[in-house]
Parts: structure tokens; C-alpha cells; sequence
């Protein structure tokens, strides 16, 4: 071997050393960014040059040094697929699992403020009047819980009305961000290709491109397949939002109103066509806002309200049934005690007749002043498996179950989203004590690079400057 090729051996060792060390330094730079994924050397040996001839060296060379061939990024394409696979499902059941949360507590269900208590002191109130058929203050406290009634399942309907549009409006929003990431990955990409082309580090960039992916997986259960030029093509439903540079918007299209037709998920390109999510929150979020259908298995926002309008109808028309048998103090028959609006929501339109108590049916006709038994009757509505008050229970006891179901999924999912994520991290994260050590060895590496050199110098100097000399 030649002087000047362990010159060089020693020039390349001082090269990759140095190099690691910057890249130790980036990885302990970056040690609490998110997304970053730690980065190592990636070195080679050079091969010794190859000579034939009388010029050939009989002794074996040992090389010309190290070379480093590329800083490589300790990802793992499995487990990132595993993170964007999980998160798809947390978000998923996330959404649901708070708005059904939501919805429950809004019922005030078991309470001095839920319809069951208000139900019982409706009941309660007939019966009272059932004893004192003539009594005007137990009349009166008869008009008084009816409007109580009335009131509590309107506002009940409300608050399932207003929750569906906050849900509404979160889908825009969500959508708004599913579309900025989107177009992110699709400049990423870009920029990813043309600066592998040129032969730059990409790594940081994919770091970033990783973090938007799992973002759109969680908001649209997106899927994410390597193109073999360096960009990625994003699925959702089935369908490419991104595609290498191209970015394909969409939009939630439909209702505004819980009440008049159905959301979903469209192409921006593509009005009418709806895109069929698997996971993620935005698919979360469209399940909540379908409507109601007669087996009840509709969105749970409309189907609560749908419970509404039927506990509505129930009660007035249990109660008008009875009621119009039996004849007021002024000799009134036929007479309903609530009315339901014919048009719109029947829990808004729940409204007591009556104004005073001359306009409650109390007692069967020949019944006399004192007969109280339609007061009576009215009060035992309560009991019977077709009652309101039956027809409340089992709605309640179905969100009950529906919440526990949905909490109990989130935190299954949340679970295996995390226990993705800890996989992940100890693969791609950045462990300070590994760091530490592999500066070390770097130093210690550079160092010895260098005094290499040196020496190289000093025998260079000998050969240069005092060979010769002796005898003169």
C-alpha cells in the first residue's frame, strides 16, 4: 500500500466519523420532536484498487478505507401501517363513544330533572285529583305537571337537535382538516422525489409525510401504498385522496337539519358519488348524523329524537283516549286533554288543552261531581308494557347500553392505538443513553482517525526531507 492511499484511508475515516457524529447530534437535537425518527451512518469499506503487471504488488492491500454510503432512517413500514391502522379505529370509536356520552347525560336520567320523574308526578297529579274530583287546586297541579311534561320533552328533543348540529358542523371541520393534510402529503411528495433525484436526504421530510398520514388515517381510516418513486399514494374508501402529486378534495355534502335527508361523504370532483369510509372519526361522525328508520337502528342523534316525538305521541294519545270518555264539570264530553302538531316535530308540539280546571274530564258521564275515576284511569297509565312510561325506559336503558358499549370499544381501541404507537416508538425514537454512547464511539473513532493521519504525516516527512541526507 502506498502512503498516499493510507493518506487517503485515514482521510476517509475522519469523514465518517465526523459524519456520525452530526448525525448523533441530529438524533439528540430532535430527541422530544414529534414524528422524528432517529437516523444512523450507513458505511461501507472501498475495495483496494486492483493492479496487474510488473507494476503489480505482490502483497495483499488492505483497501482504501470507508465510504458512507447514506444516513438511513430506522423506520418500519410494518408498524407504521399497524399505527394508521389503530388510529383509524380509535377515532372511530372516539366520536362515537363522546356524543353518545353526551346524549346520555343530556337524558338527566336517573334525576329530579328527568322525564321518569316527570312522568311519575304527572301520574301522580291525576291521581290526586282522582280523590278530590272538585278540588280547582289539584285541577290546577293536574295543567301545571302536564306543562311540566310537555316542556321537559321538548327540551329534550332540543338538545338531540342541537347536538346533531354540532355534530354537523364538526364534520366541516374535520373535513377541512382531512383536505389540508391531504394536500400536504401531496407536496411532500413532490418535493420527497425531486430532491431524491438529486441525491439529497430526504429523511426529515418523511418523517413529516408519516405524521400527516397517520393524521388522515385518523380522521378517514386512510391507507397509505408506496408508489416506488418515493411517494405514497393515501386511500380512503377505497379511493386515492392523494396520489403521488395529485390531490384529490372532498366535501360533506347533504342536510343541514336533522330533519330533512341524509350526509355524506362525496368527491369534490365527483357531486352524488359518497365515499365509503371504514374508519376514522369523520366515519364516526357520518354514522351520528344518518336519520332515523322505522327499526330504530338509524343514527343515534335522530333516533333519540325520533324517541321523543314517540314518547310525544304516546302520552297524548293514551291520555286523550281515556280522557275523551269522561265529561268536565260543565258537562263537556269528548274532550282531549294534549294536542300534538300536525306538522313538524311531535316533542315541540306537545301542548296541554285545558286553561282551567272546568276544562278536565275527572269522572265517567253520570258519573256525578264527585266521581273521579277517568282521574283515575289516567293515573294507571303508567303501568303496562306499551305505556310512555315504559316506551322512556326502554329508550333510556338503550343509550345506556349503547354508551357503555361504545366507552367500553374506545377504550379497547385506544388501547391497541397506543400499544401501536409504544411499538413504533421504540423502534423510531431517539434513546439518549444509545446517543451518548455512540458519540463516544464516534469521538473515540475520529480520533483515531486522526492520529493515523498524523503519523502518515510524519512518515512522509522522513521519506520527503531527510531521506538522502546521511553522509553529506
Amino acid at each position: 500500500m502506498s502512503t498516499f492511499s493510507g493518506l487517503n484511508s485515514a482521510y476517509t475515516a475522519l469523514v465518517a466519523a465526523r459524519t456520525a457524529i452530526d448525525v448523533t447530534g441530529q438524533n439528540i437535537a430532535n430527541a422530544k420532536t414529534e414524528g422524528y425518527t432517529r437516523q444512523r451512518v450507513s458505511l461501507s469499506p472501498v475495495a483496494p484498487l486492483s493492479s496487474t503487471g510488473i507494476l503489480a504488488n505482490p502483497l495483499q492491500s488492505p483497501g482504501q478505507g470507508v465510504s458512507v454510503t447514506g444516513i438511513a432512517r430506522l423506520a418500519n413500514q410494518y408498524l407504521d401501517a399497524q399505527v394508521r391502522s389503530t388510529a383509524s379505529s380509535a377515532g372511530f370509536s372516539y366520536v362515537r363513544a363522546d356524543a353518545l356520552s353526551s346524549l346520555e347525560k343530556s337524558l338527566n336520567e336517573p334525576g329530579a330533572n328527568g322525564i321518569s320523574t316527570g312522568l311519575q308526578n304527572f301520574w301522580a297529579s291525576w291521581q290526586d285529583l282522582s280523590n278530590k274530583a272538585n278540588s280547582g287546586a289539584n285541577a290546577s297541579v293536574v295543567l301545571e305537571e302536564g306543562a311540566n311534561l310537555s316542556t321537559q320533552i321538548a327540551a329534550g328533543y332540543t338538545a338531540a337537535a342541537s347536538q346533531w348540529q354540532s355534530v354537523r358542523s364538526n364534520a366541516d371541520v374535520t373535513v377541512t382538516e382531512l383536505n389540508s393534510a391531504a394536500e400536504q402529503v401531496a407536496k411532500l411528495n413532490q418535493v420527497i422525489r425531486q430532491t431524491q433525484q438529486s441525491g439529497g436526504s430526504v429523511n426529515e421530510l418523511l418523517d413529516q409525510r408519516d405524521l400527516l398520514t397517520t393524521r388522515i388515517a385518523t380522521l378517514a381510516g386512510g391507507t397509505v401504498n408506496s408508489l416506488g418513486d418515493g411517494t405514497v399514494e393515501v386511500l380512503i374508501g377505497g379511493n386515492p385522496i392523494v396520489s403521488g402529486t395529485t390531490f384529490n378534495p372532498v366535501t360533506v355534502a347533504g342536510s343541514r337539519t336533522m330533519d330533512t335527508g341524509t350526509v355524506q361523504l362525496e368527491w369534490a370532483a365527483r357531486p352524488g358519488v359518497a365515499v365509503a369510509l371504514d374508519g376514522g372519526e369523520l366515519a364516526g361522525t357520518l354514522s351520528l348524523l344518518a336519520p332515523s328508520n322505522t327499526d330504530g337502528t338509524g343514527g343515534a342523534i335522530a333516533e333519540a329524537a325520533q324517541s321523543y316525538n314517540d314518547l310525544a305521541i304516546a302520552v297524548a294519545a293514551q291520555v286523550n283516549a281515556v280522557h275523551e270518555t269522561g265529561v268536565s264539570s260543565t258537562g263537556a264530553t269528548g274532550l282531549d286533554f294534549f294536542s300534538v302538531s300536525a306538522t313538524g316535530p311531535a316533542a315541540l308540539g306537545l301542548k296541554v288543552i285545558p286553561t282551567t280546571g272546568a276544562g278536565i274530564a275527572t269522572g265517567a258521564v253520570g258519573g256525578g261531581a264527585l266521581d273521579g275515576s277517568i282521574a283515575d284511569k289516567i293515573s294507571k297509565l303508567s303501568a303496562g308494557p306499551g305505556s310512555p312510561d315504559a316506551l322512556w325506559g326502554g329508550f333510556v336503558t338503550k343509550i345506556a347500553v349503547a354508551t357503555k358499549s361504545e366507552l367500553q370499544q374506545s377504550v379497547l381501541a385506544d388501547l391497541a392505538a397506543n400499544g401501536a404507537v409504544t411499538a413504533q416508538l421504540s423502534n423510531a425514537s431517539v434513546d439518549l443513553d444509545e446517543e451518548n454512547v455512540n458519540l463516544l464511539m464516534s469521538q473515540t473513532a475520529y480520533q483515531g482517525a486522526a492520529r493515523v493521519l498524523t503519523a502518515m504525516d510524519e512518515m512522509l516527512d522522513t521519506l520527503i526531507n531527510k531521506t538522502g541526507l546521511v553522509g553529506r
